[in-house]
């Protein structure tokens, strides 16, 4: 029932098709998207795997560049088979990526290796209680003390939270107002002055917490980039990702359609089948022309990202698209499984679950909204 014919599409190279087919074969044969009730423990093994098979390889670069539409592919695929899968994945490329984009060089060979080798867990520390999509609201400070930052205040909704080896933390120094004066750091997980507040459960099950730090001593030499360049450097690093996040509410919604394409066939029901019933085709065709239309936009921004191109605007609306779809689609599912779709595990009912979050972290659908709109404001401007 797979059906791979849009990697015939021009924005992939025949290496892309290659990738996603040896990608689809290793996860067949390792991944099993039912966890038990030990996340942190999942998720660690899951790691070590993904590095162990050679994909997080992919996920990580010494001189920041990544091949986008690899990533979107790698994401889509593994969101396909195991939610939590695609969440490794993708924290270990977020959590580590600006320091593949603006660390030393001694950072890079004390930190990526082991990352991309699943040795080291990576996580990515921007989000505060009041400081959200609003970078400029952080409250968290760091100030300098000889050859030292001394940072103070809290972290939230952090992912890979309380099982990291270290954290990309963005706190407040002061060069200059709102996000001009932040500044990046690595921050091992074992430094004296950081502590996990909370532990934090949501509803697709992963690794989440809420950060605090008192006094914590962090060496210079672990800021990343300049000092006031925070901003820079988070928005470079998620400018990496945000195309992915499109990309596994694609494998999610895929994950969905086939799932209830299979029942809608077999499901026998007043001597047909489900599929026999005109609403159920309806169905299914809104289903599928929603999957492709997301599928465009996601690859169409990933595929001019990795031309060098600016796609703030197209990001943004691949994000926007293919998560309100994913959504709508999963729905439609568990509607057309009736009881058997909210059973506790079935295979829709986890992607239920695993797809609410896409619209809302890396910029809420509303957030997207936004960029669009004021990119479109823009170039009316320019023209």
């Amino acid at each position: 029932m797979r059906d791979m014919s849009y990697l015939d599409w021009p924005f992939f190279e025949a290496h892309h098709a290659e990738l996603e087919r040896e990608l689809d074969a290793w996860a067949t044969q390792h991944l099993d998207d039912a966890h038990d009730a030990d996340v942190d423990a999942a998720c660690r093994a899951l790691v070590a795997q993904l590095g162990q098979g050679g994909w997080l390889a992919h996920a990580t670069s010494a001189d920041g560049k990544i091949d986008t539409r690899a990533i979107c592919l790698i994401r889509e695929t593994l969101a396909r088979h195991d939610g939590l899968a695609d969440f490794a994945f993708a924290m270990q490329g977020l959590g580590s990526g600006a320091i593949g984009l603006f660390g030393s060089l001694d950072n890079k060979a004390r930190y990526l290796p082991d990352v991309a080798s699943g040795k080291r867990i990576a996580a990515f520390a921007l989000s505060e209680p009041q400081a959200g999509s609003d970078v400029a609201a952080m409250a968290c400070a760091a100030r300098r003390d000889g050859d030292d930052y001394v940072l103070d205040g809290e972290k939230t909704w952090i992912s890979n939270g309380g099982i990291a080896d270290f954290y990309v933390v963005f706190a407040r120094t002061g060069e200059a107002p709102g996000a001009r004066g932040i500044s990046a750091f690595i921050v091992d997980a074992d430094n004296p002055g950081l502590e996990i507040a909370e532990r934090i459960a949501v509803i697709a099950p992963h690794p989440l917490a809420r950060l605090r730090f008192a006094n914590c001593r962090v060496p210079a030499s672990q800021r990343l980039g300049e000092a006031g360049q925070g901003f820079k450097v988070a928005m470079a690093t998620l400018d990496v990702f945000r195309t992915s996040v499109a990309a596994a509410a694609l494998g999610f919604a895929r994950r969905a359609f086939d799932e209830a394409l299979r029942h809608a066939t077999s499901r026998q029901m007043f001597g047909q089948t489900l599929a026999d019933f005109q609403l159920t085709q309806a169905k299914l065709a809104q289903m599928a022309t929603g999957i492709d239309s997301a599928a465009l936009l996601t690859y169409r921004a990933a595929w001019q990202r990795d031309q060098g191109r600016k796609v703030t605007k197209e990001a943004a609306m691949a994000k926007l698209t293919a998560t309100e779809t994913a959504q709508q689609v999963i729905d439609a599912a568990v509607q057309l499984f009736g009881g058997m779709g909210v059973v506790t595990g079935h295979p829709v009912e986890r992607l239920y679950r695993e797809i609410r979050a896409l619209r809302i972290y890396e910029g809420a659908s509303e957030v997207q909204q936004l960029i669009i709109a004021r990119e479109l404001l823009r170039e009316a401007g320019n023209a």
